[in-house]
């Protein structure tokens, strides 16, 4: 086949082509690439012109590097793809490749193909791909792509706030509408609401640099991403005109529905901040709007999370740190008022965690009863205290023995057969059972049926103590009082605060008419109905004088000692057995 052959084919070859020198101008081109480019002739007119222009091989670095390697023969192949420019105005997408020839022909064939066709392809199945059908919004992998994007550091170094944030919002309701109306209703419900969303989205970006990004996360959950942003304020503000447009009814084709919204908002430096970490926070945040009452937004609160997190590794924790021995009890005396005897001890639990130091019940006993914990705990409660009473009265034979008062929760009484447990305790550490005394709330005491009211009463009839703890907070329901088999009552500390202090000469200052009569009268009926009454939280001997006067047989409060270590309680049994002369 002739050089003529091979021109003719060149020429008529349906692939855009040109013959390049080593200088990178156009020695010889077709028709077909004269065409692709819209030069308005044939590929005659292409000889002589900068072939890196014609298919903008120099607009970046790496690519004009690479070109030039090839043209002086220390590269094999370029492929790239480029976005040309078209004289009539159109943009098209090409593919360029760039081949060396032979050597002896010191020159590079450059091929074109027109790939806009494919390019338009890709993007519309990558739409397909990045976007919810019902909605038509971008869906959960393109918020991702787009929030990652937000979070890199060249994103905000150069410009920007260097903020990013966030509200997650998800339906109040919306599973009785797809229940009740079907997945047909719903469908439109959320594409009705996805307007709204994009609508408050477009105003909140009108004269700003950029519009949040609206997206539905799956289900009835939605975001909207606000990149640079300025401050809380800005998504607050947000936040209220998306809870404000949903309030307004929807109407799907003559149905009428009516829908709420909780938000969860989180705003904060996109440095340091992870794609996870956001929407964990954001996860969180719309719990608490759904907690506090649904309807509303609510912003993220680093000490909340605090307490929930703590809350959390507090609550993974509770089983195995009581085989693992992380609790101990501290005890704190019930001194008589007459004499300033100590009658007996309060066992008080706390839990030496070893990453949050010692704690105090209120910090773990909800979660206790709430996982079912609190019937290992409080058996193991039980087991120590008496054990370390009957020790005490060993120890002591000189002194008059004490009782031991313990805390139980309701759910020990129905979760376990706390009778038995009591029993086998109490024949196990030798403690007569009059030395035990077991407290539960009054919220638990009052009302008390079936298994719990036979509980206490074969508790009773064995000789252990029945102590209604915080009296006066809860039902008070005085004439069921009598019924039970209670042996103390002890009033709330809120009572004996209420008390007006002795003035600092001695003399009494004006009592406080509501609280003594209440107190008084508590006391009296304690007394008729053969009770004693501890009191709670005596601090000063003021408080102390006037408990006495009225005729409170015991208290219990920092004025006498704060909870303490078993050898502090040895100290003053010894300290009771050996009267100074």
């Amino acid at each position: 086949m002739g050089a003529r052959t091979f021109r003719a084919t060149f020429a008529a070859a349906p692939l855009a082509m040109a013959v390049v020198d080593r200088e990178g101008r156009v020695v010889t081109a077709n028709d077909a690439l004269a065409a692709l480019l819209g030069t308005g002739a044939d590929g005659h007119g292409l000889t002589g012109r900068i072939a890196a222009d014609l298919v903008d091989l120099a607009s970046d670095a790496r690519t004009w590097h690479a070109y030039r390697e090839v043209l002086r023969g220390r590269q094999a192949r370029l492929r790239c793809t480029r976005r040309l420019k078209h004289p009539d105005g159109h943009s098209l997408w090409a593919q360029v490749t760039v081949s060396p020839l032979p050597e002896e022909e010191q020159a590079v064939l450059i091929s074109v193909s027109d790939i806009s066709a494919r390019r338009e392809l890709q993007a519309r199945l990558r739409h397909l791909q990045m976007h919810d059908p019902v909605t038509r919004l971008p869906n959960r992998t393109l918020f991702f792509e787009r929030l990652a994007a937000a979070l890199e550091a060249e994103a905000y170094e150069e410009s920007g706030t260097g903020r990013v944030g966030l509200c997650y919002l998800d339906l109040d309701g919306f599973k009785a509408v797809n229940d009740t109306l079907g997945h047909r209703v719903g469908d439109r419900l959320l594409a009705a609401v996805a307007e709204r969303l994009t609508r408050c989205a477009n105003e909140a970006g009108y004269a700003r640099t950029a519009t949040p990004l609206v997206a539905r996360l799956g289900g009835d959950e939605f975001a909207l991403l606000v990149e640079d942003s300025t401050g809380t304020e800005q998504l607050a503000d947000l936040a209220d005109s998306v809870l404000k447009s949903l309030q307004v009814p929807f109407d799907l084709s003559g149905q009428r529905l009516s829908v709420s919204a909780s938000i969860g908002v989180v705003e904060r430096h996109a440095a340091g901040t992870t794609a996870t970490g956001l929407m964990q926070a954001a996860d969180t945040t719309l719990y608490w709007a759904k907690a506090d009452g649904k309807s509303r937004w609510t912003l993220f609160d680093p000490e909340r999370n605090a307490h929930r997190m703590t809350r959390q590794a507090l609550s993974s924790t509770l089983r195995p740190a009581v085989e693992r021995g992380e609790f101990a009890l501290e005890y704190q005396p019930l001194v008589g008022m007459e004499d300033g005897g100590v009658r007996g001890v309060e066992a008080l639990v706390r839990w030496n965690h070893p990453q949050f130091g010692t704690l105090t019940p209120n910090r773990f006993i909800g979660l206790a009863e709430e996982d079912g914990s609190i019937v290992q705990l409080g058996r193991w409660v039980l087991a120590t205290a008496c054990r370390q009473a009957r020790r005490w009265q060993l120890e002591h034979p000189d002194a008059e023995p004490i009782f031991v008062s313990v805390n139980v929760a309701v759910r020990q009484v129905w979760d376990s057969d706390l009778v038995s447990d009591v029993a086998a305790i109490l024949a196990e550490t030798g403690l007569a059972p009059h030395l035990l005394q077991l407290e539960l709330t009054e919220s638990a005491v009052m009302g008390s049926a079936g298994r719990p009211l036979q509980a206490l009463q074969a508790l009773s009839d064995m000789g252990v103590g029945i102590a209604i703890d915080d009296f006066g907070t809860g039902y008070s329901n005085l004439a069921y009082l009598s019924r039970l088999p209670v042996s103390v009552l002890k009033l709330d500390g809120s009572f004996v605060r209420g008390f007006q202090y002795e003035g600092g000469d001695g003399s009494a200052a004006p009592p406080n008419p509501a609280d003594e009569v209440v107190v008084e009268a508590m006391i009296q009926l304690a007394h008729r109905l053969g009770l004693t009454v501890t009191a709670e939280c005596v601090e000063t001997a003021g408080q102390a004088t006037r408990l006495r006067r009225i005729g409170c047989d015991t208290g219990q409060g920092w004025l006498y000692s704060r909870p303490v270590a078993p050898d502090r309680i040895s100290a003053l049994l010894t300290a009771a057995a050996c009267p100074q002369t």
